[in-house]
């Protein structure tokens, strides 16, 4: 297995990501890039140190993504969503590798979205059926006020699921203090716990 983590400069996130899958899953290949990394620099002191707090080692040199790399990975996990838009912009040939790395490690969405789907053709068929029965009997800015009344519920249900869907992205510590930088690393980690249940190493 072979990953590729990407972020924005490769001096923060994605060395963070890669240092931590060495460490955790040493039998998996891995290496990181940026999308406006430049080549042979060193990784943020200050990612450096906080991964020390954790016994790990890193010595990194940041790279920026080529298409050899793309064709080396087997997936390609991106720090967020932004990240993944640019790849399959800029290269489309490798998208079926692409994902952020929390949609690529979570289950939950899966559920929620299987909720939100049927919720979502719910709404539409109630919809439809109270305008087929009321378009006749009042106005268009009656009969709008009265499908917002009509599906109060069912509108309440669904914006309550959706906020449980997971943002994808894992927060950029780059210009932040010790805390932030330790907050980023312990997210990362949590993702990496599941990516290793994931591929059952």
């Amino acid at each position: 297995m072979r990953i590729l983590f990407i972020c924005t400069g490769n001096t923060c996130r994605s060395p963070m990501a890669e240092a931590l899958v060495k460490d955790k899953i040493p039998e998996v290949e891995v290496q990181s890039a940026g999308i406006f990394a430049v080549n042979g620099q060193q990784a943020s002191p200050k990612a450096m140190e906080a991964l020390k707090q954790k016994q790990i080692d890193m010595n990194h040199s940041s790279q920026p993504i080529t298409t050899k790399l793309l064709n080396w990975a087997d997936v390609v996990l991106t720090m967020t969503t932004q990240h993944k838009q640019s790849l399959i912009m800029e290269y489309p040939n490798f998208q079926d590798k692409y994902y952020t790395l929390k949609e690529y490690v979570s289950e939950a969405d899966k559920e929620i979205w299987g909720k939100l789907k049927k919720l979502y053709a719910a709404y539409e068929e109630k919809r439809s059926l109270f305008i087929q029965e009321n378009q006749h009997k009042l106005d268009n800015s009656l009969l709008a006020k009265k499908i917002q009344d009509h599906l109060a519920h069912d509108i309440e249900q669904i914006r309550r699921l959706e906020a449980n869907l997971i943002n994808y992205d894992i927060s950029d510590p780059f210009g932040g203090d010790m805390q932030i930088y330790q907050e980023t690393l312990n997210e990362l980690e949590e993702n990496i716990d599941l990516l290793q249940k994931k591929l059952n190493y």
